[in-house]
């Protein structure tokens, strides 16, 4: 009897055979995903365009110079970038029209509500990427990748104050370590001045961070106005009206210097490869949002600082200073905590 009893409580009771059953019929979900081969590949690609573009950027525009001055004229240099990515962007748009034909959200046709908030991102870019060309005169390449991030700075406050997203303690840290890691990168132990970059240069890079972040919020929040339209279309209409101010900009800049000189006055094979340079980076962020994500963008502009700086030791002569490498490592470091406080929220 003792054993009889003993043995139906195994059979009503025994979490195994529970657990047996309970699992029949359903997916198991600890074994790992299939290796996806080809989507890895994409990722890698994509990772390693972002990186060499973006250490490329500063390089190409410093080597560009010639005894220390741009002889081409940078409107044109800048209205060659807007049109060239309008190019990319519509050759996008004509793949996608003969596989998924023409819909309402891929369409360039629209409406003058729609295209009426396109002027003002277009506008504020303009300013950040003609300012990108003169502060060159303040600051290295290195030294400019380092400044470059205070964009980062910009873009997280003013998500907060336009679009209402909340900042995790993380990141509020992570600015701080940014702030710290850019002064720490630009101490200047071997001379009267504290600090490398003059204080021209320091307000240039942050009214250049100011008008990137307040353009790339803005521009998100005419993408998720309408989140299904074809981001295309959006690229396109947004490069159409930067062609149109860079167009007013050489009319008011360099009008006589086109006229007299040529539109092509002073390029150089170095000028067409930091447009390509110029119009390729800002397509690889949206393929790295498509393919990869934002860690990998992280990892990208800490590898693309290190090897800023290295490569500008053999062109330039930079001095590779410990209180440089000190700088970059928290700067990386704040870069990877806001991304995890990103993440975290």
């Amino acid at each position: 009897m003792e054993y009889r009893r003993i043995k139906d409580q195994d059979k009503i009771g025994d979490p195994v055979n529970e657990d047996i059953e309970s699992l029949r019929g359903k997916p198991i979900l600890d074994v790992a995903a299939p290796y996806d081969k080809t989507k890895w590949k994409m990722k890698s690609v994509v990772t390693l365009a972002l990186t060499f573009l973006t250490s490329s950027q500063a390089i190409l525009i410093v080597w560009s110079k010639r005894a220390g001055r741009y002889e081409y004229s940078v409107t044109t240099a800048n209205f060659l970038v807007e049109a060239l990515k309008c190019a990319l962007s519509l050759v996008a748009l004509v793949r996608i029209w003969r596989t998924e034909g023409v819909t309402d959200d891929n369409r360039l046709s629209t409406t003058v509500d729609e295209v009426s908030v396109y002027p003002i991102p277009a506008a504020l870019y303009l300013v950040k990427n003609l300012l990108q060309y003169y502060i060159f005169a303040y600051v290295d390449a290195p030294g400019y990748q380092i400044l470059k991030n205070l964009n980062i700075i910009s873009t997280g406050v003013l998500y907060r104050i336009i679009l209402k997203k909340k900042l995790s303690e993380i990141q509020w840290a992570a600015f701080i370590l940014l702030c710290a890691g850019c002064t720490t990168a630009q101490l200047n132990p071997s001379s009267d001045h504290v600090l490398q970059t003059p204080f021209l240069g320091w307000m240039m890079a942050i009214v250049m961070a100011l008008l990137s972040g307040f353009a790339g919020v803005y521009t998100e929040a005419i993408i998720k106005k309408r989140p299904s339209r074809n981001i295309n279309v959006q690229n396109f209409w947004l490069y159409v009206f930067g062609m149109a101010f860079n167009l007013i900009a050489i009319l008011v800049q360099d009008f006589d210097a086109v006229v007299n000189k040529g539109f092509f006055h002073g390029y150089s094979p170095i000028t067409v490869l930091m447009i390509i340079n110029h119009a390729l980076s800002g397509i690889a962020v949206s393929m790295v949002m498509k393919y990869a994500d934002n860690i990998v963008k992280v990892y990208s502009t800490s590898v693309a600082m290190l090897l800023t700086a290295v490569v500008s030791v053999f062109l330039f002569n930079f001095h590779l200073s410990l209180a440089f490498f000190l700088g970059s490592t928290v700067v990386s470091v704040s870069i990877y905590l806001h991304s995890i406080g990103k993440l975290q929220r």
